[in-house]
C-alpha cells in the first residue's frame, strides 16, 4: 500500500484580509484537530505510512497525541524555513516517495505551490485558507477516508481524480510561474502584504474558472461570463470604464463594485500579453513579482495541471463496491 502525504500549512488563514475584510481565522489548533480526524480515518482503512511536512507548530505530532493508531507518521527530512518553499519542497519529496495522494490544509496559495512540485501525485485539498476556490470545505474524517481508499487502490485513478487546469506566466519563451485559479494584474507597487484586496489598482484578471458562488476574483468572472471548472477554457477580464459595473465578494465580507471594460474567453495554446506594464502580478491571491515592459509577460491556460482527488466520487464509488459493508453471518442453532 502506498503512503499518504500531509501538508498542513501553519500560515494559511492568517493574512491581512483578517484586518481589511472578515475572513475566518483557521488557527493551528483547529488544523491539528482536522489532521487528527484525518489520521484516524486513514488508520481505520489500514493505511500504515504517512509522510508529513514538518512545521514550526508541529501540527501532525500534536495530532498524534492522545490517540492510539497503528499507522506510522514520518516527518520529511527537510529544513523548515517558514516560507512557501517548504510546501513546494515537501510536495516534491512526497511525489518522489511514491505517495498515493497529498492531503493539503491551506488555501489557494498553498495548493498553488504544492502543485508546482507534485507531478502526477494527486492533491486532496482541504480548505483552511482565505480564498478557498480550489480546495474543498470537507470534514477531515471524510477526506481521510477518501485518501485511504486511494492509497489502497480501491477506486481507479480515472474515477478518483480529475485534471485541473492551470494558468501559466511566460516571459517570451521562458516559463515564470503558474496559478490554479486566478492571475491578477495591478498597478506597480510594493509586494507588501502580498494579499490582493484593493480593487482600485487592478487592471486585468485571468481565470481558470468563473463561478458566481465562489469567493475572490473567480466571483467577478462569474458575474461577467460564468465558466465552471472543467470548461477547458480561460477567461480574461480587463477592468476600467466603458463597459459595465459588477458587485463581487473579492474577500470574505469584502464586497466591492468593479468596472469591467471588456472580457473574452480564450482557448489553450493562445498567449495573451499583459495590457500595461510595469505591473504587479498576483497568483491565486498573493502578489509574487513585478513585470517590466522588457519582460514581455504573457498568460496562457494549460489544461494539464495537477490531478485532484474527488472526495464525493471516491466515497460514492466505495459504497457502490460495498467496501463499507459486511454481511452478518447466520448463527448456528
Amino acid at each position: 500500500m502506498k503512503p499518504v502525504g500531509i501538508i498542513a500549512n501553519p500560515a494559511s488563514g492568517k493574512d491581512i484580509r483578517r484586518l481589511v475584510a472578515y475572513g475566518s481565522v483557521f488557527d493551528n489548533n483547529e488544523k491539528t484537530n482536522i489532521v487528527k480526524r484525518l489520521l484516524m480515518a486513514l488508520d481505520s482503512l489500514g493505511v500504515r505510512e504517512v509522510l508529513y511536512m514538518p512545521d514550526y507548530f508541529h501540527i501532525v505530532p500534536r495530532a498524534l497525541e492522545d490517540v492510539d493508531l497503528g499507522l506510522g507518521a514520518r516527518a520529511l527530512e527537510m529544513p523548515v524555513t517558514g516560507s512557501q518553499e517548504d510546501t513546494t519542497a515537501a510536495a516534491g519529496m512526497m511525489a518522489e516517495a511514491g505517495a498515493a495522494c497529498i492531503v493539503t490544509l491551506g488555501g489557494d496559495g498553498t495548493n498553488r505551490v504544492a502543485a508546482k512540485a507534485c507531478g502526477e501525485t494527486p492533491l486532496l485539498p482541504i480548505s483552511t485558507g482565505t480564498n478557498n476556490v480550489f480546495g474543498y470545505m470537507v470534514e477531515g474524517t471524510l477526506a481521510g477516508l477518501a485518501a485511504g481508499l486511494v492509497a489502497r487502490g480501491d477506486v481507479p485513478t480515472g474515477q478518483a481524480t480529475f485534471r485541473a487546469p492551470r494558468l501559466e506566466l511566460w516571459s517570451g519563451d521562458r516559463f515564470l510561474d503558474m496559478a490554479l485559479v486566478d492571475v491578477v494584474v495591478s498597478q506597480e507597487g510594493f509586494t507588501a502584504s502580498r494579499a490582493v484586496w484593493d480593487v482600485s489598482t487592478i487592471q486585468e484578471i485571468f481565470l481558470t474558472r468563473a463561478e458566481p458562488w465562489n469567493i475572490g476574483f473567480s466571483s467577478v468572472g462569474g458575474r461577467v461570463c460564468p465558466m465552471p471548472q472543467g470548461s477547458g477554457r480561460g477567461l480574461h477580464i480587463r477592468l476600467g470604464p466603458g463597459g459595465k459595473k459588477v458587485q463581487s465578494p473579492i474577500a470574505p465580507g469584502l464586497i466591492r463594485w468593479l468596472e469591467v471594460a471588456s472580457h473574452e474567453v480564450f482557448e489553450p495554446g493562445r498567449d495573451i500579453s499583459l495590457a500595461r506594464t510595469p505591473a504587479m502580478i498576483a497568483l491565486d491571491g498573493e502578489r509574487e513579482f513585478s513585470a517590466e515592459p522588457e519582460d514581455r509577460v504573457s498568460v496562457r491556460i494549460n489544461l494539464q495541471g495537477p490531478l485532484v482527488v474527488q472526495v464525493d466520487r471516491v466515497l460514492e464509488a466505495a459504497c457502490d463496491r460495498f467496501l463499507f459493508t459486511q454481511e452478518v453471518g447466520q448463527q448456528g442453532g
